[in-house]
């Protein structure tokens, strides 16, 4: 199909989720919207799937607003097929399967995407799997890789670890040589975290896992923590670190405040640091997506690295698919099915 000809099947209005005021997973509803017009350096892509991630959850929740120019629609990471490009953008893409990172908008059945935030899907891979790939990949990848400078042979501590996150943490520390141990907070996640390829799974609902990282690692302690909750686990987190050891907190389920001893940190030498990824620039983003289609994205294309998927939805059961996300009862992925 010709520019041309694809773009006279684009329609002027779309299905999307949206909400009204913030509130319960019940807010979500389905609505007609204007299909968006990209850009310079955007395109236009027709949505085959959406990953559900737990920032869309907080967004609708009312605490974490959509950054500057972002689309009000939830959605961070989609799959599908390029249909448009934006003015003096590269139209090379057109009629190509992309997964992106998105800074909004991914629950509609067409959505904006940076040009150079676009990693082209690989044969074999399905757009639910390539759907479930950028925001845990992009996000593992700068913390733990970037921020956190992980060596091959380190020991890594990861929280929430049959997350999204946790599950690719997981598979990246593997395939670069990382020994990765998990929290969970069930006999049954820790199980199926050692399954995925966990070095070590602590359930911390039976378990101090201080104490268990002291244990496993011999009394040394882990070279980084990723950290998800904040709060009180930070100094806790502090405990698990080997001498020169790095925390990297990526959200604060747990609270946005902790008691630390300055002291301890000069002492030991730790690093502590962490990022928010969406209101990154544009081109931060371009140069992330740049290094993992050099460094991951091979990984992928043979299948090494793929996503675990815990649920499918159709788009109008986005609804569901946050109940579940704040249920907790997941292990991997939700990704909602849009389109073909």
């Amino acid at each position: 199909m010709t520019t041309l000809e694809m773009a006279k099947v684009i329609p002027a209005t779309m299905r999307a989720i949206d909400y009204a005021e913030p509130g319960g997973p019940e807010v979500l509803v389905a609505g007609e919207t204007q299909v968006p017009v990209p850009a310079a350096g955007e395109l236009l892509i027709r949505v085959a799937a959406a990953g559900v991630n737990r920032p869309d959850v907080i967004q609708r929740q009312g605490f974490y607003p959509p950054p500057p120019g972002a689309p009000h629609i939830p959605g961070l990471e989609i799959a599908g097929t390029v249909v448009a490009a934006g003015p003096n953008t590269d139209d090379a893409l057109i009629g190509q399967p992309v997964c992106a990172l998105v800074a909004g908008g991914g629950y509609a059945e067409y959505c904006l995407a940076r040009a150079d935030h676009c990693l082209v899907v690989p044969s074999g891979i399905s757009m639910v799997e390539a759907a479930a790939l950028p925001e845990t990949l992009f996000t593992v990848w700068h913390n733990l890789f970037q921020r956190a400078y992980a060596r091959d042979g380190e020991t890594v501590l990861v929280h929430g670890g049959t997350s999204g996150i946790g599950t690719m943490a997981i598979k990246l520390g593997k395939l670069f040589d990382l020994k990765t141990i998990v929290t969970c907070g069930s006999d049954d996640k820790c199980a199926a975290a050692l399954e995925i390829g966990a070095t070590h799974a602590i359930n911390y609902k039976t378990h101090d896992f201080v104490e268990e990282v002291q244990r496993l690692t011999d009394g040394k302690g882990v070279e980084i923590v990723l950290d998800m909750v904040g709060g009180s686990y930070l100094p806790r987190n502090m405990a698990c670190l080997a001498d020169d050891g790095r925390n990297v907190t990526i959200a604060v389920q747990g609270g946005m405040k902790a008691e630390i001893s300055v002291l301890e940190i000069m002492r030991r030498r730790l690093t502590l640091t962490g990022s928010t990824l969406r209101p990154r620039s544009n081109a931060f983003k371009a140069l992330l997506a740049d290094e993992i289609a050099r460094e991951v994205w091979p990984l992928v294309a043979t299948g090494e690295l793929s996503p675990i998927i815990h649920s499918r939805y159709p788009l109008a059961e986005a609804a569901k698919a946050h109940a579940q996300m704040e249920s907790g009862d997941l292990i991997g992925k939700i990704v909602l099915e849009i389109g073909e």
